[in-house]
């Protein structure tokens, strides 16, 4: 990479420190980058600021929003009762493909993990708590995943919910063991939902 001029070398560093882009691939892109025209580098540019400038978190579920409040909570269509716990935005994205759910959502922002230091003061499961009483909220469904961690945290809740009159549900076992629900497809995540059963807390 020595022979490229530093702009080159330092564009492909940059690109090389995303996710899964080596640093073939980000000599590609920068590459391409190089030869596009120069309006849609600076769309490109331009988006990639907005992004970082403008999303900021539902003020309710803590999803991806561009505003105070995201879509999902402010479509009146949808059913403010039934919340969905999952462990991140991309676990709510992945259940909106489904179609299968017409609720809300609350993302914890992780999972319990206390061999990384993880604890429930760490993730959103106060503000759940909070959350509940506030709303009046109806049923929870634990949508968190089938990893050890995730079952952990779906009990943790179910405990910490048990003296609540809400409902509380725990998604079907349609997800297979140790699944991240963000691969999973979208036919049994609609499966998984519709299974759903009552938790009782021990």
């Amino acid at each position: 990479m020595s022979h490229y001029p530093p702009s080159i070398r330092k564009a492909i560093q940059s690109i090389s420190k995303l996710p899964g882009i080596g640093e073939k691939t980000a000599e590609r892109l920068a590459m391409h980058l190089l030869r596009a025209p120069r309006i849609e580098v600076e769309q490109l540019a331009h988006s990639i600021l907005e992004l970082k400038n403008t999303v900021r978190l539902c003020d309710r579920c803590y999803g991806l929003s561009d505003a105070e409040r995201c879509a999902i909570c402010s479509n009146p269509a949808r059913n403010p009762q039934l919340v969905c716990v999952v462990e991140q935005p991309a676990d709510m994205v992945s259940i909106e493909r489904s179609g299968a759910f017409a609720g809300h959502y609350h993302i914890l922002g992780g999972v319990l993990s206390p061999i990384n230091g993880v604890g429930p003061n760490d993730i959103r499961i106060g503000e759940l708590v909070a959350r509940i009483v506030k709303h009046a909220v109806g049923e929870i469904i634990l949508a968190t995943s089938t990893t050890v961690e995730g079952e952990s945290t779906a009990a943790y809740i179910a405990d910490r919910l048990r003296n609540s009159p809400v409902r509380i549900t725990r998604i079907a076992s349609g997800v297979p063991v140790g699944g991240d629900l963000k691969y999973v497809d979208q036919v049994t995540l609609k499966r998984a939902l519709e299974g759903r059963h009552a938790i009782t807390p021990k």
